[in-house]
């Protein structure tokens, strides 16, 4: 499977709803696209098909990606632009291609197919494979790290935040009994103790009982809340006025961090029960989607991993001013 080309391996998600909210900030030659989060470069060779004189910065914190879209995308010269780095470094990783702003923005969350079909990198409970789960290779913290070091107190909290996990405080002390014997090594040694710890009743609610506990300790490993927490204003900093961002997640925790900074530039900043709103209280984005839209049963069809996909996408309709930017980081640390 190592061998196979990217575009033998993944289908983008919602492609064409991706593409189309996006061109009307590509239309001139020149214009410059960020797909945040590169993967095996399924959406960013569309999106250099589609617009022939866009630039693309690709980033993506996995070198196996960075080789594989690498790959892919070489035929478009030095219109492709990747960096290596997480997804929160959008400004970063423009001006190292030389660029001040971006017209759009794509970010498709999560784990990635490559990621998942990867056996050894430990990411699907389905395989037995070592306790890793790093996103980036280069990275000391592993899943391993996580469920042998941590203690009960902070692994429950893990399980219940990042997982939403009903039976945390089960699986975590169970966590601690089973290591206490020796460490856990393998994903076939912690699906075994979630099996364990899961009453039989509730195994298959949410599909597989150790589902929310591998998506846990992922998102643990990798900070992947924090790192989009910091990406998602980058972003929005990132682009003009009508320019755009998309985001694709898959999960609530990921779509609910979205949903607030998009919703926080699409507000009004005025006071409560100010009789006029100023020019420097008026929204800075529009809403382009309609609540968080969802893939059709026949891409389901063809593509089952699409089906907790929730796609929002804002348009830049006026800068920041230096007020109203510090009033919204305001609302977000309260």
């Amino acid at each position: 499977m190592a061998q196979r080309p990217a575009e033998q391996r993944h289908v983008p998600v919602l492609l064409q709803r991706c593409l189309d909210l996006m061109a009307p900030a590509l239309q001139e030659d020149g214009a410059v696209a960020v797909d945040a989060t590169l993967g095996m470069g399924g959406h960013s060779e569309a999106l250099l098909r589609r617009f022939p004189g866009l630039h693309l910065v690709g980033i993506d914190r996995d070198p196996q990606a960075h080789a594989l879209a690498g790959a892919r995308l070489a035929g478009f010269g030095d219109r492709f632009h990747p960096v290596h780095a997480t997804y929160d470094r959008i400004p970063e990783a423009l001006a190292e291609h030389g660029f001040a702003r971006a017209d759009a923005v794509l970010f498709d969350l999560g784990v990635s197919s490559l990621q998942l079909d990867e056996r050894e990198r430990g990411f699907a409970y389905s395989y037995d494979a070592p306790l890793d789960m790093r996103m980036d290779g280069s990275a000391t913290r592993t899943a391993r790290d996580v469920v042998n070091d941590y203690p009960e107190a902070e692994l429950r909290r893990i399980l219940r935040d990042w997982g939403e996990e009903r039976f945390a405080a089960r699986i975590a002390r169970a966590l601690v009994e089973r290591r206490a014997q020796a460490p856990l090594r393998t994903t076939g040694e912690l699906v075994d103790v979630v099996r364990a710890a899961v009453p039989q009743a509730a195994q298959h609610r949410k599909g597989h009982p150790a589902k929310q506990t591998f998506q846990a300790l992922r998102i643990e490993v990798n900070e992947e809340l924090d790192v989009l927490r910091r990406a998602v204003p980058a972003a929005l900093g990132a682009v003009p006025t009508g320019g755009r961002v998309v985001v694709l997640s898959y999960h609530s925790l990921e779509d609910r961090i979205v949903k607030q900074a998009f919703a926080r530039g699409a507000a009004s900043s005025a006071p409560k029960g100010f009789p006029v709103e100023l020019e420097e209280h008026r929204p800075t984005l529009r809403v382009l989607t309609r609540g968080a839209e969802t893939p059709t049963p026949e891409e389901i069809a063809e593509n089952p991993r699409a089906a907790s996909a929730r796609l929002r996408a804002v348009e830049r309709i006026r800068e920041d001013t230096p007020q109203h930017a510090a009033q919204k980081a305001q609302r977000t640390r309260a």
